[in-house]
């Protein structure tokens, strides 16, 4: 059986929490509040399937201590996915080797990038032998790995021969054009065809950046074989409002009326 069919016998789409945004805010004093680990926990308590973080090397988020107390946190529940996200030609591969988390999205920023806003140039033989080790040490650690990538149905193709899981789909574009419809569609068009690239490549799809709770049903009703949901930045600001359970609860919700439709 290949990799993506054993990853989607289970059907709905899972919810990764990134709590990057809650370090973002306690780094902004030094009195430790608010929690990641308790705001991890609390949304674990809400249903969700796994926590995200993407600790960069200046820590200007998620710090290293972080990443330990949260791998210690998921020990406690079992089922749910640790997915850390990094560049793996700079802090990344310690993390894995240290904590081996379930997941590995290699994403590949520069040390200064603000936020995530490109995919891996896998047609590039030169990107493809740095990634291509990295990926296999990951795998014999026990790690699935993910790569970021542009919805680009040509480069799935060199994803898997790099030997990775899954993709992650980069959905910036996507979300800035939803509130258009001809664009959207396009959009979902594009998206479709890169998903389906990938699962006929045997690679497992993941998808995220900006989703939320107004464009993530009709991403995951347009786009085939959606694994996983990585979404950080609208959820958090959410949960400000809302609170964490409730927050994570409304995004199951836009999952479920996602399948329900289909």
């Amino acid at each position: 059986m290949c990799r993506a069919c054993r990853e989607h016998h289970h059907p709905q789409t899972q919810l990764s929490v990134n709590v990057n945004k809650v370090a973002l805010v306690r780094n902004t004093r030094h009195l430790g509040i608010p929690s990641v680990t308790r705001a991890a926990e609390l949304c674990l308590q809400a249903g969700a399937h796994g926590i995200t973080v993407h600790p960069r090397p200046d820590e200007r988020h998620i710090r290293a201590a972080d990443v330990h107390e949260l791998a210690a946190l998921m020990q406690r529940w079992p089922g749910r996915e640790y997915n850390i996200e990094g560049n793996p030609t700079q802090n990344l591969m310690a993390f894995i080797r240290d904590v081996r988390p379930n997941q590995a999205t290699f994403v590949p920023d520069s040390e200064d990038q603000f936020t995530s806003d490109h995919g891996w140039q896998l047609d590039d033989a030169a990107v493809r032998a740095r990634v291509k080790p990295l990926v296999a040490e990951c795998r014999s650690l026990g790690v699935r790995v993910s790569l970021f990538m542009d919805p680009a149905p040509a480069l799935m193709a060199w994803a898997a021969e790099v030997g990775a899981d899954r993709v992650e789909l980069y959905t910036e574009p996507y979300a800035a054009a939803h509130a258009d419809p001809a664009v959207r569609r396009q959009q979902l068009i594009a998206y479709g065809g890169a998903a389906q690239a990938a699962l006929t490549n045997g690679l497992g799809v993941n998808a995220g950046h900006d989703l939320n709770r107004d464009n993530l049903t009709d991403f995951l009703r347009a786009v085939p074989g959606v694994a996983e949901v990585s979404i950080g930045h609208a959820l958090i600001a959410d949960a400000l409002e809302l609170g964490y359970a409730a927050t994570v609860r409304d995004y199951l919700r836009c999952i479920d009326a996602a399948f329900a439709a289909a």
